[in-house]
């Protein structure tokens, strides 16, 4: 194992050059790798916090006791039936919304090419409306509706924003559009909505983690494990398309194929996500680009954002449980106050930076 420093973008990396036996080889960005360490280890402490909240409360050590199977029967019962499922759907849905907003902002080239601003988590949210709307369909209906809406989105995008190959401020503006129209849509559907179905509609709109349990986490544990791996194995190729798509076709990329590859991993990822736990807001824009800071490395960063997203998730369900009293909000309430001070910071550092 050799170990080298890089200069660049007035940071120095750290670089680790590794060789196996066999002869594979790979580089390992330390700064990085500590940051996913960290990142991760928030991720688990949030997570054991959640579980021990509650009525019931229990301490860390509790939690961690229980997990290793050493706790009574009414702690296993509360921790491995009620709290854990509801944990492990927000790591996932945190993951997967974390990896598709970097992706989409690495194809658009743009900070602001999140799902969010592109117009997928609003097709969700069409989808799941019109399956509670139109249908009164029960709980797996509406998830399954809200994945087919957030896909047709995609396509629908993609197809909108093609000539002669997708480039970036096209898609983000058909992307705007998209969302724009898609919102319109959502609102209409509440309005011919009986009351009953208007508030669980509204209920589903604002993303919430309560009342999660195993039935959302083995299907997001599939796709997750299937598609995250899937994005990963592509991110060499996605960090030659930053370069623009000229660089990359000389580079060996073959770019319209792995945009599209990418795209599809992503936006059924922002799907599923969405149908496990409703539209969670901005944790797909913010995850991407605070993973970036924190690692100063170059590239789309997935690993840091996938772990990112997963974090900032179970924090702001930690906040939205415990930091207003007696009175427990959804999360996607706090994600959304949180993302668009983000936002906002963002616009006004963009600005300038004269990139707006």
């Amino acid at each position: 194992m050799k170990t080298r420093t890089k200069r660049g973008a007035g940071a120095v990396r750290s670089v680790c050059a590794v060789r196996t036996g066999g002869g594979l080889s790979f580089r390992v960005d330390v700064r990085a790798l500590v940051v996913i360490v960290v990142i991760a280890a928030v991720a688990a402490g949030a997570g054991v916090v959640l579980i021990g909240s509650g009525d019931y409360a229990m301490t860390p050590g509790e939690v961690v006791s229980t997990l290793f199977g050493h706790g009574t029967f009414q702690q296993e019962f509360i921790v491995t039936d009620l709290r854990l499922p509801r944990v492990l759907v927000g790591l996932l849905v945190g993951a997967a919304l974390g990896v598709g907003g970097a992706v989409f902002q690495t194809v658009s080239r743009n900070p602001l090419g999140s799902p969010d601003v592109l117009g997928f988590g609003q097709g969700a949210t069409v989808g799941a409306l019109t399956v509670i709307v139109l249908f009164q369909g029960g709980a797996a209906a509406v998830a399954g509706g809200a994945v087919v809406g957030g896909l047709l989105t995609g396509v629908a995008v993609y197809l909108l924003a093609w000539k002669r190959g997708v480039h970036g401020y096209r898609l983000v503006l058909v992307g705007i559009g998209a969302a724009a129209m898609l919102t319109a849509a959502a609102q209409y559907l509440i309005t011919k909505a009986n009351l009953v179905d208007a508030t669980r509609a509204v209920v589903w709109m604002t993303g919430s983690l309560d009342g999660r349990d195993w039935a959302q986490v083995w299907p997001l544990l599939v796709v997750c494990g299937l598609f995250i791996p899937m994005v990963l194995g592509h991110g060499r190729a996605l960090r030659m398309m930053e370069m623009g798509d000229d660089a990359a076709y000389a580079l060996g990329v073959r770019v319209e194929r792995t945009r599209l590859v990418l795209m599809g991993c992503a936006v059924l990822l922002v799907a599923v996500a969405t149908a496990a736990a409703g539209p969670i807001a901005f944790v797909s824009l913010s995850a991407p680009q605070l993973a970036r800071r924190l690692t100063r490395s170059p590239g789309p960063n997935l690993a840091p954002a996938a772990f990112m997203g997963a974090a900032l998730l179970l924090v702001a369900d930690w906040i939205a449980m415990d930091a207003f009293g007696d009175r427990q909000l959804p999360v996607g309430v706090v994600t959304g106050v949180l993302g668009g001070c983000y936002l906002l910071w963002l616009l006004v550092s963009e600005r300038r930076a004269g990139r707006i």
